[in-house]
């Protein structure tokens, strides 16, 4: 299913900053100690050895122990797990590129985000198999949650987002990483992934926070403009049909409105790691937006207290426009208000498909006094939040 690698990929990727190397991704030298390290994890076993059957652990740990590089561990092992896990719940994916841009070169894709793993993971292997180079990706330090997960992620051309820092240290820790995505694109030539925000957008409204962009300016405070440009970032729009998370979405709203102080815990994320990867999501696109670095040049004479945020909504407007949307966006829409705007993109047929999903997801949500009425008008608004945003934006 994925292309052979070309003489030109990832021939860059030993990267020899050592001031790096507490978030950089691993090196091929360090890839068979990293693959002994996860063999002998018992729960890295315990995990991975139903997933891969009928292929026996020993089996599977003789096809790791014969991978050198970053890249054959990627393709080998994440991809094919990955291909494994969306088999039969994915209909379609694709990686669109309407203005055509040069995929080779490196740029900072700046995604929506809606799935903790498959967002970067779907894109690379989409990248590849349509013979380009795969992302780095950010990941924050609090999916971490466990050593194996750790490796595994470094192993996936991963770099670290350091969250769980004491105030005092989080500018140094921000400087630091500017630096490394800077060096990363304009040094290594190496594409980054990175969202748009902390965490997924629980009820679909995307937004990109300016805190983050300020994060990249970091490199080059004196020239946020100059820095922002050397990134050559790109909006990317990504559309699931179905987000099989949506429920557990809901149930942090209402848990979030019912608790004082609530908080995941990193069971709870890991929850939605598995149910992010084994859920049923239909059709998924990936669109290449357009860049930024134009619009950056137009809005560079504006006031630069706003320049953040005006970039930001550039972002958005971007990511807005290449939604793609399906038929139960248009539902949604109209359920959540009371209207039949859109009812000739869809028949009764399919708005009770729908009706009754939304139903059998609310039934999953277990907690105390649940409110059923919230909770499915909750997840109603994710898949309606998708078209108002698209609308926003039409010229």
């Amino acid at each position: 299913m994925m292309m052979e690698s070309n003489n030109s990929r990832d021939k860059s990727y030993e990267f020899t900053y050592t001031e790096f190397d507490d978030i950089r991704p691993l090196h091929d030298s360090q890839v068979k100690e990293s693959i002994e390290l996860l063999l002998n994890d018992k729960m890295f076993k315990a995990v991975i050895e139903p997933v891969v059957a009928p292929i026996t652990w020993d089996e599977f740990s003789k096809q790791m122990r014969e991978l050198n590089s970053i890249y054959a561990f990627q393709k080998k092992v994440i991809y094919n797990l990955i291909l494994k896990f969306i088999k039969n719940n994915v209909d379609e994916l694709e990686l669109l590129n309407p203005r055509e841009i040069d995929l080779h070169k490196s740029h900072t894709y700046i995604s929506n985000h809606r799935d903790i793993i498959l967002d970067a993971g779907l894109l690379n292997i989409s990248l590849e198999e349509q013979g380009y180079q795969t992302t780095e990706i950010a990941i924050g330090d609090n999916l971490l949650i466990y050593p194996w997960i750790t490796t595994i992620v470094r192993l996936n051309k991963s770099f670290i987002v350091k969250r769980n820092i004491p105030v005092r240290q989080i500018l140094e820790a921000s400087q630091h990483l500017s630096k490394y995505m800077h060096k990363t694109i304009s040094d290594k030539k190496q594409s980054i992934w990175i969202a748009q925000r902390e965490g997924r957008a629980k009820d679909s409204n995307d937004r990109t926070q300016a805190s983050m962009l300020k994060m990249l300016t970091l490199a080059d405070r004196k020239d946020p403009i100059k820095s922002l440009k050397a990134l050559n970032i790109v909006p990317l729009s990504i559309s699931y049909e179905y987000d099989p998370c949506d429920f557990l979405k809901a149930q942090e709203f209402q848990l979030k409105r019912d608790i004082e102080d609530y908080k995941k815990s990193k069971q709870d994320d890991l929850i939605n790691m598995m149910t992010g990867i084994q859920g049923y999501k239909g059709k998924i696109y990936f669109r290449v937006c357009k860049p930024l670095n134009e619009e950056i040049d137009s809005i560079s004479t504006n006031n630069k207290a706003t320049l953040l945020q005006d970039v930001a909504d550039l972002i958005d407007k971007e990511i807005f426009k290449n939604y793609e949307i399906y038929t139960i966006n248009y539902i949604a829409y109209d359920i959540l208000n009371n209207s039949k705007r859109f009812d000739d993109k869809y028949n009764p047929d399919e708005k009770n498909s729908f009706v009754e999903y939304v139903n059998k997801q609310v039934d999953k949500i277990e907690i105390e006094n649940k409110d059923v009425d919230y909770l499915r008008t909750k997840i109603v608004e994710m898949y309606a939040n998708i078209l108002i945003n698209h609308l926003s934006v039409q010229e």
